[in-house]
């Protein structure tokens, strides 16, 4: 008889890290991950079972359709941002093709076990394509300028198509529907600030950079303009939306990708809060032409009323509460 379980793909990232322990503390979830580095000791004591090796691995894929059945999916695996840029072929292949995999992944397990299989996608503001002169700065919906500039967006908006497909479309020319056994569910994160994780250097790193290196007494040079302004929010707070909307039943949800933010400060207001904090901080401005041209393509803030209204977000961290509360408490402790 196979073991019922959830799986996490990317479960070595930080959202993998605190999805598991929140799994495993509020809800005693058998757990099954997927990850090309090895998991921590600590969190390998959480889980059924910690697999080293790769979404696109199909025979691995296969091998564990066949031993477990997974009822939940958080895919949380990804070549970031940066990367894609200088490897767009290979990041094509592990965003794309490894989402496909999943997903084909999901559609077997639904129909052997009789019961659609929750499918957690995390998509990106990437995967919009704007100009300031084209939105005004103005809020965008969801459904507006998906344009994306980006490898990684490009594969993002992709891949919310590829998980609209499986959920309300797939094989539709079939004599047996097969549609409706996948229920893909997928956040547009804004840019994530982690007080434990140091940043990799994603385009949106310039916050959580700035902090880091103020904290550690090293001057940082932000890659972006002063005014340049995106949406935010704290890890804590993409966790909690992450568990609160995958929680949330099928027939509240009245979309399949939902917006979410907290915040949307200027690069200079992030300076001051930094500089508030570590006086003596140096910190200037010397934007990056390239990575300056693929922030401006992402909207300076999102509507995400959508998620507030249906499933209930509410971000605890505003701008200040992210940094006293959080921020600037746990990384000062981090390098003290």
């Amino acid at each position: 008889m196979r073991r019922a379980v959830v799986l996490i793909t990317g479960a070595a990232g930080e959202i993998g890290h605190e999805l598991i322990r929140r799994l495993a503390d509020e809800e005693r979830a058998p757990i099954v991950t997927i990850d090309l580095r090895e998991l921590d000791e600590e969190l390998r004591r959480r889980v059924q079972r910690a697999v080293t090796g790769s979404i696109l691995d199909r025979p691995l894929l296969d091998a564990l359709l066949a031993e477990y059945e997974v009822d939940r999916i958080f895919h949380l695996a990804a070549l970031l941002s940066t990367r894609a840029e200088f490897t767009p072929v290979a990041a094509h292949e592990v965003n794309v093709e490894g989402t496909l995999n999943l997903l084909e992944f999901a559609q077997g397990q639904a129909r052997s076990h009789g019961r659609r299989v929750m499918f957690f996608y995390p998509s990106s503001i990437a995967a919009y394509g704007t100009s300031r002169a084209e939105d005004g700065g103005r809020a965008l919906r969801e459904e507006e300028a998906n344009r994306p500039i980006t490898m990684y967006g490009c594969n993002k908006l992709y891949c919310e198509h590829l998980g609209r497909y499986y959920a309300r479309h797939y094989k539709q020319l079939d004599a047996v529907p097969h549609a409706g056994l996948v229920d893909f569910r997928s956040i547009r994160f804004p840019g994530l600030i982690s007080a434990t994780t140091v940043p990799s250097g994603g385009t949106s790193d310039y916050a959580p950079e700035m902090i880091h290196a103020a904290a550690r007494g090293e001057p940082y040079r932000c890659f972006v303009r002063p005014d340049t302004r995106i949406p935010f929010m704290t890890m804590p707070d993409a966790v909690e939306a992450t568990l609160r909307f995958a929680r949330t039943p099928a027939e509240n949800l009245t979309q399949l990708v939902y917006n979410i933010s907290a915040f949307n400060p200027s690069a200079e207001e992030i300076r001051e809060l930094v500089m508030r904090a570590f006086p003596s901080a140096d910190i200037t401005f010397e934007p990056d032409e390239k990575r300056q041209a693929i922030v401006d393509s992402w909207p300076a803030a999102v509507d995400d009323s959508a998620a507030r209204r249906d499933w209930g977000f509410a971000p605890k961290h505003d701008l200040e509460r992210a940094f006293d509360e959080y921020l600037i408490p746990e990384i000062a402790r981090r390098y003290s």
